[in-house]
């Protein structure tokens, strides 16, 4: 009997969208929309995304434009933007609002990268942890005679190519994302 792997795998899937999310909030010298996604705007007694409550747009290479449907929102944006602290300055102006990314000093694009390694550890971690659950699964099931010794060495064989498999798709993505912010 095969072991059934296809949890396993989606799990990988899961681990690799969670640290792609957690990189578009990690902030470069470039605008980018997603930094956005984390920040809660308190609005009618309930938090809200900005996504919800404003266009958002790229008006240049460091720059963002949100223009709130509801104009009487827009000092409460600039409040949620501003206590979020992620580095950005932000100003007011007829239209909406413009949120500038200034430029990254080689300290702080050192500090980012090293918070971006951070989120692939945490990912990695993830991944041993569902690795685990998995070795586990196979060692009961082996002791209890529902599996054989060859197909548990197998799976665990092919548990571990999975693994091997997402721990450098993850590498990939790190690179990219650490090049992108060390320029």
């Amino acid at each position: 009997m095969a072991y059934d792997l296809s949890g396993i795998k989606k799990q990988m899937l899961g681990v690799e969208e969670w640290m792609k999310k957690e990189f578009q909030q990690i902030r470069t010298g470039q605008a980018s929309p997603g930094i956005l996604d984390g920040v809660k705007v308190e609005v009618y007694g309930a938090p809200m995304g900005i996504k919800e409550l404003a266009a958002i747009t790229l008006e240049g290479a460091r720059t963002i434009r949100i223009t709130p449907w509801d104009k009487s929102q827009t000092k409460e944006i600039e409040k949620a933007i501003t206590i979020a602290n992620l580095g950005l300055s932000v100003v007011v102006d007829d239209q909406g609002l413009r949120v500038n990314f200034p430029e990254l000093t080689a300290d702080r694009r050192t500090a980012i990268a090293k918070q971006a390694k951070d989120k692939m550890e945490d990912a990695k971690k993830q991944v041993r942890q569902h690795r685990d659950v998995v070795v586990r699964d196979l060692q009961t099931k082996e002791k209890d005679g529902a599996i054989g010794k060859d197909d548990a060495f197998r799976a665990k064989n092919d548990t571990q190519k999975i693994v091997d498999e997402c721990n450098k798709k993850l590498e990939a993505d790190y690179a990219k994302k650490e090049k992108e912010i060390i320029g």
